[in-house]
C-alpha cells in the first residue's frame, strides 16, 4: 500500500488562516464506533452488533463490544477534548441505549449516560452537538423491517422526541441524520454495512424512509426542545465529488448517473422537494417508486438550519465496466453493489498519494463540494462535520506517534475549507474525524483514523502529532485556548 502525501509535514506548519471569529473547531465520534459498554445498564442490541457478531462480516471477527469504552472512560475523554482546545465536540446517541424497547419510555441509565456527558463539555467549555442517527438501528425495528418500513420513521420522530426532551435545554446544535447514503446503500445495497441486505430496491426504499424520517424527526425534535428557536437542526450527507474519467459521453453519462445516486437524490428532495427525473428513470428497472407517497416531499423539504458535509475523497468514473470486474468505489468489497442500475459503471483512482483506506487524497474535492452547495442553497449555513484520514500510525519507543501525513492532509483540507470562506461560502465550523481511534465499521479496528491514539488492549489515549498540532491551529484562532499538552492514561 502506497503512503505518500503531496502535502509536506512542512507545509502543514504553515499557519492556517482566513478562519473568522467564532468559527466552531471540533472533532467528531460515534456511538457504536466508540462506545462500547453493549450490554450495559440495558442497552439493547442494535444491528450493528449482530452483524458485527455475524461470521465473516467484519474483519479479523471485530465488534464494538468494547471499542474505545468510551462508555466508562468519558471523563477521560472530555479532558483530552479539553487539552486539545476543542470548541465542539460532535458525537451521536445509541438509540438502543436511550430506548432499549420497542415504544418504550426513555431508559434512565442511557439518558444519563448523556446526561453527565453533556453536562461535562459544557463545564469543560465544549459545546456539545448531537447526531441522532449514526447507522445503529435497534434490532428490534430491523426485525420489523427496518428502514424498508415505512413505521420506522414515526419511531424515529418518537426517538428524536425523547431526546430532544431529555437533553434539549442544554444542546443547541442537532442533526437528524450522518451520512444516510450509507445507511441506505451500503447497509440495503452492497451488504457492506449493518444489516447486511442485498438489493437495490430495498436500497432505495431505505432511502426515501431515511430522508422521511429526517423531516419527520426534525419536526418532532424542534417541538420537544424548549426555546426551539435558539436550536439548529441540520442533516449531514456525505456528498460525493464526481468526477468523469475523461470527457467521452460514456464517461460523463457515467458521472452524471453516479451524481444522481450520490448527490441530487438528497440535494433535490431536501432542498427543493422533488427528486431529480433522470434518476428515477435511470432507476425505473429497480423499481417503481410507490414508496412515495402523497406529501411526502413536502416533509422531506422542511427547511433545515444548516447542512452538515462530510468529505474524504473524490469519485471518479467511466462508461463501459467489464462484467465481473471488481468495483473499487472505496466503499469495501461485495459481489453487489451500491449503486442501484449501473453495474455497467467503473470507478476509477484519482491521481496522486492515497491514505491507508486506500483512498486518494484531494482537497479539491472538498472545495468543490462547498461551494457547489453554497451555490444551490444561498444562505443556508454550512459545516464540515467529518474530514480526516487513516494512516498506519505507529508508536515510537519514547511513546510518540508521529502522523505527519494526517496533520499534513487536516491541514490541506483546512486549506480547501479557507479557499471556499474566501470565496463566499457560509462555512461555520470543522471537525476533523475521529476524536479517538476506533471500531471502523467493516474494517473493524485495522484503520486509525483518530488524532488520538487509543491502545485497545488497555484503552490508553495518547495524543498523536496532529492532535497537538491541531491544538496549536486553534489556539491560533480563539487567542491561546487549547495548548496540546501531553495526554496519556
Amino acid at each position: 500500500m502506497r503512503s505518500t502525501t503531496a502535502v509536506t509535514a512542512a507545509d502543514a506548519d504553515v499557519a492556517v488562516s482566513g478562519f473568522p471569529p467564532g468559527f466552531l473547531w471540533g472533532a467528531a465520534t460515534a456511538a457504536y464506533q466508540i462506545e462500547g459498554g453493549a450490554s450495559a445498564d440495558g442497552r439493547s442490541p442494535s444491528i450493528w452488533d449482530v452483524f458485527s457478531r455475524t461470521p465473516g462480516k467484519v474483519l479479523d471477527g471485530d465488534t464494538g463490544d468494547v471499542a474505545a469504552d468510551h462508555y466508562t472512560r468519558w471523563r477521560e475523554d472530555v479532558g483530552v477534548m479539553r487539552s486539545i482546545g476543542l470548541g465542539s465536540y460532535r458525537f451521536s446517541l445509541s438509540w438502543s441505549r436511550v430506548q432499549p424497547e420497542l415504544g418504550g419510555a426513555p431508559h434512565p441509565a442511557g439518558i444519563a449516560f448523556y446526561d453527565r456527558l453533556v453536562d461535562a463539555l459544557l463545564e469543560a467549555g465544549v459545546e456539545p452537538a448531537v447526531t441522532l442517527y449514526h447507522w445503529d438501528l435497534p434490532q428490534y425495528l430491523q426485525d420489523a423491517g427496518g428502514w424498508t418500513d415505512r413505521d420506522t420513521v414515526a419511531r424515529f420522530a418518537e426517538y428524536a422526541a425523547l431526546a430532544g426532551s431529555a437533553l434539549g435545554d442544554r444542546v443547541r446544535l442537532w442533526t437528524t441524520l450522518n451520512e444516510p447514503w450509507c445507511a441506505a446503500f451500503l447497509g440495503y445495497g452492497s451488504g457492506v454495512h449493518a444489516p447486511g441486505i442485498t438489493d437495490p430496491a430495498a436500497a432505495l426504499t431505505a432511502h426515501h424512509h431515511l430522508l422521511l424520517a429526517h423531516g419527520e424527526g426534525m419536526a418532532a425534535l424542534r417541538s420537544a426542545m424548549p426555546s426551539a428557536e435558539e436550536r439548529q437542526v441540520s442533516l449531514v450527507l456525505n456528498l460525493a465529488a464526481v468526477r468523469a474519467a475523461s470527457g467521452s459521453p460514456a464517461d460523463v453519462d457515467a458521472a452524471r448517473r453516479i451524481d444522481g445516486l450520490a448527490n441530487r437524490i438528497f440535494l433535490d428532495p431536501v432542498l427543493r422537494g422533488e427528486y431529480p427525473a433522470d434518476v428515477l428513470e435511470d432507476t425505473a428497472s429497480v423499481t417503481d417508486w410507490s414508496f412515495v407517497r402523497d406529501g411526502d416531499l413536502a416533509v422531506i423539504s422542511r427547511p433545515i438550519d444548516a447542512m452538515g458535509l462530510n468529505y474524504y475523497t473524490p469519485t471518479v468514473v467511466a462508461g463501459g465496466a467489464v462484467a465481473g470486474q471488481p468495483r473499487n468505489d472505496g466503499h469495501g468489497v461485495s459481489d453487489f453493489s451500491p449503486w442501484p442500475a449501473c453495474d455497467d459503471i467503473a470507478f476509477r483512482h484519482a491521481p496522486g498519494p492515497r491514505t491507508a483506506m486506500d483512498w486518494p487524497v484531494d482537497p479539491d474535492g472538498l472545495y468543490g463540494l462547498i461551494m457547489r452547495v453554497a451555490n444551490e442553497a444561498p444562505g443556508l449555513p454550512l459545516m464540515v462535520t467529518e474530514n480526516g484520514a487513516a494512516y498506519a500510525d505507529t508508536v515510537d519507543a519514547d511513546g510518540r506517534i508521529r502522523d505527519p501525513e494526517r496533520r499534513a492532509y487536516i491541514a490541506a483540507h483546512l486549506g480547501a475549507v479557507g479557499r471556499a470562506l474566501a470565496d463566499g461560502a457560509d462555512v461555520r465550523g470543522y471537525f476533523v474525524w475521529s476524536l479517538l481511534d476506533n471500531f471502523e465499521w467493516a474494517y473493524g479496528y485495522s484503520k486509525r483514523f483518530g488524532i488520538v491514539h487509543v491502545d485497545f488492549p488497555s484503552g490508553r489515549r495518547t495524543l498523536k502529532d496532529s492532535a497537538h498540532w491541531y491544538a496549536s491551529v486553534i489556539a491560533a484562532h480563539q487567542g491561546g485556548r487549547g495548548n496540546g499538552e501531553e495526554h496519556s492514561a
